[in-house]
């Protein structure tokens, strides 16, 4: 009996111990004492409905069952797109397509929060608005051929205007990129006829200049020409004049003794056949004759 009696009140704390257990996860699991933040996120923990002044970092917190929540703020980087109309300095509609990356600063979440409420109206309230506000203010500095010839000087200010918006509501912004830049078709037009303008203009000077440089080139050739023909003839004409000054009697009779002298020796010895008429005449000097 007594054994009977130990092994029942054994079994009785056994269940007592269960169910102890089960209401601690029936506790735990409804009135939930505790919240985790995931990496990413900055935990805004609310007192009854107040935000506490320190975010919750990522991993596990306790908190009251009843009095206490807890709001999970994106921290990670963000994209966010925008179409935005304004006008040039000259008038000129445009269209600007800008995309940013940006998220919200880990150390002011509960700020952000406070003023903006859930990450879901930062958009909307923030961004978009701050992108508008800045390409109407930078666009109307410009004209719209500025727009285009000084686009990273047009880029740069308009970050430095969103930086600064954003700046003022804990947000960061990490990359900025303008995507599209569009203006209207008649100035689209407009342009493309300059360009074309411009192109022909360039491409004349290119065939005046060519044809200026051919026109040397044979006013150079014609002025050598010229000058060769020139030299030429004062050579042949120094040449004549030294000839002429060297010939004498002498040289005369030289050359004209030289002259049979070639006749002799190309003769074969033969006389040539006449057929009747007179003997050719030979031409013999003086003492040849008297020999005879």
């Amino acid at each position: 009996m007594k054994y009977s009696s130990s092994g029942a009140q054994s079994a009785g704390r056994g269940v007592i111990s269960v169910v102890i257990v089960l209401l601690l996860i029936l506790f735990m699991w409804v009135l939930a004492p505790y919240t985790v933040v995931p990496n990413g996120h900055r935990g805004v923990l609310m007192t009854f409905g107040k935000a506490t002044d320190t975010p919750l970092s990522e991993g596990i917190h306790f908190k009251w069952p009843l009095g206490q929540s807890t709001y999970l703020m994106p921290v990670q980087v963000e994209r966010s797109e925008t179409r935005s109309e304004a006008a040039s300095r000259d008038l000129q509609r445009v269209t600007t397509t800008v995309v940013l990356n940006y998220h919200v600063e880990p150390s002011r979440s509960v700020d952000v929060y406070r003023k903006l409420g859930a990450f879901e109206n930062i958009e909307p309230r923030i961004i978009d608005p701050a992108i508008q506000e800045a390409m109407k203010a930078v666009t109307a500095k410009f004209t719209a051929e500025q727009l285009v010839t000084q686009r990273p000087m047009v880029s740069d200010e308009i970050r430095d205007a969103i930086v600064d918006r954003l700046d003022r509501h804990g947000l960061v912004l990490d990359e900025f990129s303008i995507t599209d830049f569009r203006f209207s078709q008649s100035f689209d037009a407009a342009i493309e006829a300059k360009t074309v303008a411009e192109q022909q203009k360039l491409k004349a000077e290119r065939d005046l200049e060519r044809i200026r440089v051919e026109a040397e080139q044979r006013v150079a050739q014609a002025k050598a020409e010229a000058d060769s023909t020139k030299l030429a003839a004062e050579a042949q004409a120094t040449a004549l004049k030294m000839q002429k000054e060297t010939i004498t009697p002498e040289l005369i009779e030289l050359r004209r003794v030289e002259a049979q002298l070639r006749a002799i020796e190309k003769w074969d010895g033969r006389l040539p056949n006449v057929n009747g008429g007179a003997m050719p005449f030979l031409n013999v000097s003086g003492s040849e004759a008297g020999k005879r």
